[in-house]
């Protein structure tokens, strides 16, 4: 595809649209929730398990605001996509006892609130190019293998990567009209004559 835009389009600057990136630092924040959810359900049903051999009952831990460990992970999953100016009382509160209980969930939430604030914020490529590079160095320094996906990415496509930063260029209206083809198309429960199929295109979103 590369190699397609490059030699049809051959003055074209090439560009990684920032929302791609940043949902990989979002889906690397999600993996380390997931993560502690599932060591949590294991440990409730070895604490059921246990209590049941010593014929006793069993009540798990219950955090001020309601939550059992269990849910505080389970329901803690959109307050981390926001940023913490957009939560809600109850997201605020929930984000303290999560925070509070799982320190690496709160480092890999404001790496990926850093690296946001990068796209949201720097002027140039110069700027941004030294704030990733202290952002990157900084993700090393954790070790959350989780963030390794992204961590290449930007190894590997960084100059594509920068390239946003000399119009803010995204790939929203592409995608926008890529939605429209596909809608489009649904109509006719797929297309048979492909030619007929691109001139109707043509003729209506031209």
């Amino acid at each position: 595809m590369k190699n397609i835009a490059r030699k049809c389009f051959p003055k074209a600057v090439q560009v990684t649209d920032r929302f791609h990136v940043q949902k990989l630092a979002f889906e690397a924040l999600q993996d380390i929730r997931i993560k502690h959810r599932w060591e949590a359900i294991d440990l409730e049903n070895e604490q059921i398990k246990q209590a049941r051999l010593k014929q006793k009952s069993c009540s798990p831990e219950i955090f001020a605001n309601g939550d059992t460990r269990k849910q505080l992970l389970a329901r803690s999953r959109y307050l981390l996509y926001k940023a913490p100016s957009n939560w809600t009382e109850n997201q605020l509160q929930r984000s303290k006892i999560l925070f509070g209980q799982y320190p690496d969930i709160k480092l890999a939430f404001k790496l990926t609130q850093r690296l946001r604030n990068i796209f949201n914020n720097a002027k140039s490529k110069e700027g941004a190019y030294t704030k990733l590079a202290h952002w990157y160095k900084d993700v090393e320094d954790t070790g959350f293998k989780a963030f390794n996906t992204i961590a290449n990415t930007i190894t590997i496509n960084y100059r594509s990567i920068l390239n946003y930063f000399i119009n803010r260029s995204t790939n929203a209206s592409a995608e926008s009209f890529n939605a429209k083809i596909k809608a489009f198309r649904a109509q006719f429960r797929g297309v048979k004559n492909i030619e007929f199929f691109l001139y109707r295109l043509t003729t209506i979103f031209a």
